[in-house]
């Protein structure tokens, strides 16, 4: 992951670039419970960062919306994009979501300038949700608008 990781194509849009390889363990070691690699020919080619969380609920209710919904991110190696490596990915990502961790909704958010991801979410399916400007503020670029996209399990099940 660091080869890819670290090139500026890459983390550019992530929500932390790496400084040096040792800073690059410190921030990844408490994630990798929730990373999913991609793997091509013995290397990893790419990431899904899966992370199961609790969607938003009334106090009374809250224990009903425990592990109901999964954010994702990712990010592929520039070298291997353009053969549809990251569609199929998601998309056994998602399978994996809706059909065993059973949640109700997936989402991703990103930069909205990140086309190549905006692009990939609607691709699989994913539809638009939110767009707020100068949302997100970017190391280099300063306040830029964000997007966030999600899928339902039931939009995903009428697809299959």
């Amino acid at each position: 992951m660091w080869v890819y990781r670290r090139l500026d194509d890459v983390s550019q849009w992530g929500s932390w670039g790496p400084v040096d390889q040792e800073d690059w363990r410190t921030i990844l070691a408490p994630r990798l419970r929730d990373v999913l690699v991609i793997e091509l020919d013995g290397r990893i080619v790419g990431d899904f960062m899966v992370k199961v969380v609790a969607g938003w609920a009334q106090r009374e209710i809250r224990d009903h919306a425990r592990g109901v919904q999964a954010e994702l991110s990712w990010a592929l190696d520039p070298g291997v994009g353009g053969h549809g490596y990251a569609t199929e990915a998601l998309r056994e990502v998602l399978r994996m979501c809706f059909e065993d961790l059973h949640v109700r909704r997936v989402v991703a958010n990103a930069f909205a300038a990140n086309e190549a991801s905006c692009r990939l979410a609607e691709r699989v399916g994913m539809r638009r949700v939110l767009y707020a400007p100068a949302e997100l503020l970017h190391r280099d670029l300063g306040w830029l608008d964000g997007v966030g996209y999600a899928l339902l399990a039931q939009e995903w099940s009428a697809t299959r």
